[in-house]
């Protein structure tokens, strides 16, 4: 038997999601995210979908997760967004890195100047996230010096949303404005447009000034808003509504236990039974990205019912109460996360439960499942 759980991911929903975005933003190119193992969707099988979709970009964090689809066969433009390491592997595999200040490029300048070569590069620059990116009086002054250095070629302009997802859109309109005072003086000093994508998964639903000539779409592609329901505008409803989750988490019951009443379940005696009990022992604990805020607080489907974690979560095991389940047996397949007859859980359900985003619950427990992929459309 495996470890924990399984992910099982439907790449026709993920070709789905594409097609959804690529309704909205129309023309737009598509710089498709699929960092953090594709969030966990797993990189390498989810970027050859989305090239074969046509995807003509791909963006992920690091080196190595670039590296990875590399070696996979993948061959289309990879954005490195943070972390430039070697710089060999720049230039080696083929990468077009994102410089966040001056001196990076002129790292870059060296190294390719080295190797007698052409290096595309895009920067980024801080509009109000606050975290990485060019920023200051002198963005567009700054951004004239990396494209006159030798050997680089600033081919892309980006900057990233710190609110995209909220009903009150001032701060995200100011920083599109930003954005766009930057392209201009920049395009005016060089004589020519510059590439530019801003539109995070918030922004493709909600934001078209945002746009610009790409968008790079992340948790919508696996098949989830960021949009709060009560926050999204009426004209991005329908398409939000559009959008098919990819993952399925899927484990055993590994026994069934009849128990009588007043005895108590798992660490910390937090649960303790008020009545004769069927427990079932699940195969997924918090080593498998089950987090420990499901205790007592969130719900498994078996046989198409929803079953009550109870106890805290282990390690590698997780009880649920089947007293109200009585057709459950030892070995059935359980979901986690996902669809089971007419019952569903959500990673948004999830997300609430654990005080915490879908991003995280995607995450956690696809990083940590066996993945197989299916084509359920």
């Amino acid at each position: 038997m495996n470890r924990g759980a399984i992910a099982e991911i439907d790449l026709s929903a993920i070709a789905h999601n594409l097609g959804t975005v690529r309704k909205i933003v129309r023309s737009r190119q598509v710089i498709a995210v699929v960092k953090a193992d594709a969030y966990g969707h797993g990189a390498a099988a989810v970027s050859k979908k989305l090239v074969g979709e046509g995807v003509p970009y791909l963006a992920v964090a690091y080196i190595s997760e670039a590296r990875e689809l590399r070696e996979a066969g993948i061959n289309v433009p990879i954005i490195v967004l943070f972390d430039h390491g070697d710089y060999e592997d720049i230039f080696d595999l083929d990468l077009i890195p994102v410089v966040h200040d001056i001196g990076a490029a002129l790292s870059l300048s060296k190294a390719a100047i080295k190797k007698k070569a052409l290096k595309k590069i895009h920067v980024k620059i801080d509009t109000g996230m606050g975290r990485l990116g060019l920023n200051g009086n002198r963005i567009a002054d700054e951004l004239v010096e990396i494209s006159m250095m030798p050997g680089i070629e600033l081919c892309g302009l980006l900057s990233h949303f710190s609110e995209a997802d909220l009903a009150d859109r001032s701060y995200a309109l100011l920083q599109i404005s930003r954005f766009n005072a930057v392209r201009e003086a920049v395009s005016g000093k060089l004589g020519r447009k510059i590439f530019s994508h801003f539109a995070n998964s918030a922004a493709v639903l909600s934001l078209e000034d945002a746009h610009f000539d790409a968008v790079r779409p992340g948790i919508v592609l696996y098949g989830y808003s960021p949009l709060a329901r009560q926050t999204i505008p009426s004209s991005a409803f329908s398409a939000e509504t559009d959008l098919i989750p990819a993952m399925t988490i899927k484990s055993k019951v590994l026994c069934i236990r009849n128990i009588p009443p007043g005895t108590p379940v798992s660490y910390g005696r937090t649960f303790v039974t008020k009545r004769k009990s069927r427990i079932g022992v699940i195969s997924i604990g918090y080593a498998d990205g089950y987090s420990r805020s499901f205790s007592n607080n969130a719900e498994i489907l078996v046989r198409g019912k929803r079953a009550p974690v109870v106890g805290r979560v282990c390690m590698d095991l997780t009880m649920v109460d089947l007293t109200d389940i009585k057709s459950a047996r030892e070995n059935d397949e359980v979901v986690i996360l996902g669809r089971q007859g007419d019952e569903r859980i959500t990673a948004d359900e999830l997300a609430v439960k654990a005080g915490t985003i879908s991003y995280e619950v995607l995450t956690s427990m696809g990083g940590k499942s066996e993945k197989t992929y299916v084509e359920n459309s």
